[in-house]
């Protein structure tokens, strides 16, 4: 019978997910399982075991696994507040995320809903440290034992909120945290939030090397650009005021050439390679005329800005009182002041700036900026086209069309960021996978809903694109176009590369986006349903045992495990020349068939490509008229024809895994 499947299109709104749990069981479950069995918790899915913590590298000494209460005599969660003396580096090259934890502590109300400070070692203390849930979800029973030791985490990953369940066993060496640690050896909030961060993404030694925008957009679902203040565009200013009025999260900082300069004082009494926040942004009336200021923020001295603006200068005397009083209300505080625009310009090198969208964590209700947002795939064969060198295949790549009806404010042009974030390379690093070099262009587009050929980017140049390509998570461009339809194109840098993808798009009015292609149609039956386990049949039976002795506990197989399965049941068969699968291949029928998104397949996803395999062998072996083992075009021409008339990613998907 006829079906008709439509891909999800683009919506700004995160999906909450309440457990990361292999069992599926929430945080508010696991704790009280706990508490009901007065035992402590182990997490069997981030165990205190090496592997927890290298896979390229054997341990190099001999780490024991310790509980905060172990450690030392009392352990607190939060001493005094949490500020960067919190944060000190241990033996594991991740400072862009203590980077990003410290910039966390300059902002409070959001850190606040990362790291909630209720919660301690004391009464009540079970462990359970959680991010951007609601009082009601503590009103189950509690008890007086002080043993239950489990912590929860909200991360934000690829447009979902993650509870990540970890319990307090911390890697130590003679009682002493190897690696995050508070200058205070009884505070161990930064401890237990990097050991959640290392769940997220696999293994401690998958957090080596990263940016700190990478780590800010996870605590935050924002997106993050950087400017260089001596190459920035000319409306730098109302970027950065635009940015504080969404309550966006901003810092700026001073290069350094070497390690000698790092914390160097300048004579104007800024530090290097120190990271600053930016608090405010406004223009006074000063003799005349509009002077334009920054509000910086040193969380860490008492050193600060002693030029023009600094909170004793004489440029105070001659603005109106009222005014002068209003600015400075803040400010003096140490560490604390107000520069003019273009010393600040001269004195600062960079600036980060977090956009926060309207799901973020803050309840701020200041504008945010509309999103819309997509999941998708460069699949080898299909939609992995590579760049625009490659014009016989860029064109393959997907494609998303964007319509800006409506100019910002008070301008003709609209403002537009574009983010492109590659998905679980830091989890895939144990598979041998790193960072893709990613990138993306933007083309006038016409006003047809196709996908776009090759002759179309042949003679059409991009309108705008992203700088560079660049083997980071993510790659973001702030663009201000004309209102019209423009044509979105992310790629990786080579064809055949393989990725997972999510895009963002913001702009500061309500935009259209939809992703071209996206409607399959076919004259197919629908797959027969998978039989329940008391109705399997012998092959599935078969399949079911093969299954869980490769899956393990968490019963769901990742694409070296589904190689393994599949290169063991396809290569006896007979009737089918069978070298074996790739790796890339196997990738690819995950991608395919992982309907939840995590990443691996579970035995009923798994059932419904073997039946679907099935299907495409015996099609397969009908139109091989040459019995030669492989297609060529003409061959699989009329065997798509034969199935139905199906659109283009479909063939090449089926192209794919054939």
């Amino acid at each position: 019978m006829p079906y008709s499947v439509t891909l999800p299109s683009g919506s700004g709104q995160a999906t909450l997910v309440n457990s990361t749990q292999g069992d599926g069981k929430t945080f508010e479950q696991l704790r009280l399982e706990c508490l009901q069995k007065g035992k402590l918790f182990e997490d069997p899915d981030f165990p205190a075991v090496d592997d927890s913590l290298f896979f390229s590298q054997r341990v190099p000494v001999n780490f024991e696994w310790k509980r905060p209460g172990e450690v030392c005599k009392d352990p607190k969660f939060i001493t005094g507040g949490a500020t960067r003396t919190d944060i000190c580096q241990g033996q594991l090259g991740d400072c862009w995320l203590l980077a990003a934890i410290a910039s966390l502590t300059l902002h409070e109300d959001t850190l606040k809903r990362v790291v909630p400070h209720d919660q301690d070692f004391d009464r009540g203390y079970a462990g359970i440290f959680h991010f951007q849930v609601s009082p009601s979800l503590y009103s189950f029973p509690m008890t007086s034992n002080p043993n239950q030791t489990h912590l929860v985490v909200q991360f934000w990953q690829h447009n979902k909120w993650m509870d990540v369940v970890v319990d307090d066993r911390l890697p130590c060496v003679r009682s002493n945290l190897v690696f995050v640690h508070s200058a205070d050896n009884t505070e161990f909030w930064s401890a237990l939030l990097e050991k959640a961060y290392a769940k997220l993404n696999g293994s401690y030694e998958s957090l080596k090397g990263g940016s700190t925008m990478e780590a800010m957009e996870d605590f935050t679902g924002g997106v993050c650009e950087m400017y260089e203040t001596k190459n920035a565009p000319t409306n730098l200013f109302l970027i950065l005021k635009k940015a504080v009025e969404r309550g966006s999260m901003l810092g700026c900082s001073i290069d350094i050439t070497s390690s000698a300069e790092s914390e160097a004082q300048t004579t104007t009494g800024l530090v290097k390679g120190h990271a600053y926040s930016i608090t405010g942004v406004e223009e006074v009336n000063y003799r005349g005329s509009k002077v334009q200021l920054i509000h910086v923020r040193n969380p860490w001295g008492q050193v600060e800005w002693n030029g023009p603006w600094s909170d004793n200068s004489r440029e105070w005397n001659t603005i109106d009182s009222s005014e002068k009083t209003r600015l400075l209300h803040n400010s003096l505080d140490d560490g604390e002041f107000w520069m003019e625009f273009g010393d600040f310009k001269a004195n600062y090198d960079k600036i980060e700036i977090c956009n926060l969208t309207a799901d973020s964590l803050s309840d701020d209700v200041r504008k945010k900026w509309e999103v819309n947002l997509f999941e998708g795939n460069w699949i080898r064969g299909s939609t992995a086209g590579g760049c625009r060198n490659y014009i016989d295949t860029f064109w393959t790549n997907p494609q998303f069309k964007l319509r800006l009806d409506h100019p910002d404010d008070g301008d003709k042009l609209c403002s537009v960021i574009v983010a492109l974030l590659q998905k679980n390379r830091r989890r895939l690093r144990k598979e041998g996978l790193d960072m893709e070099t990613i990138g993306f262009a933007i083309y006038e587009a016409p006003d047809d809903q196709d996908h776009q050929g090759k002759d179309f980017f042949r003679y059409n140049g991009s309108k705008v694109r992203s700088r560079s390509y660049v083997n980071m998570r993510e790659v973001s461009e702030r663009f201000r176009l004309p209102p019209g339809n423009y044509l979105l194109v992310p790629t990786t840098f080579q064809p055949h590369h393989e990725a997972d993808f999510l895009i963002r798009i913001f702009s500061e009015n309500k935009a259209g986006a939809i992703e071209m292609g996206n409607t399959i149609k076919a004259d197919l039956p629908e797959p027969p349903k998978p039989n329940p386990p008391e109705e399997e049949t012998d092959e599935e039976k078969g399949l079911r045992r093969l299954f869980e002795q490769i899956a393990g506990s968490d019963k769901a197989i990742s694409a070296r495990e589904l190689q393994h399965v599949l290169n063991n049941v396809l290569s006896r068969r007979k009737e089918v020349k069978f070298d074996g699968l790739t790796l890339n291949t196997c990738h690819s029928i995950i991608n395919l068939m992982d309907v939840d998104n995590t990443g691996m397949l579970e035995f009923e996803e798994f059932k419904v490509f073997w039946e679907k395999l099935k299907k495409w062998i015996m099609l397969f072996l009908s139109y091989d008229t040459d019995r030669s083992g492989r297609m060529s075009s003409y061959e699989l021409r009329s065997a798509l024809n034969a199935a139905g008339k199906q659109s283009e990613s479909l063939q090449c998907n089926l192209n794919t895994i054939i």
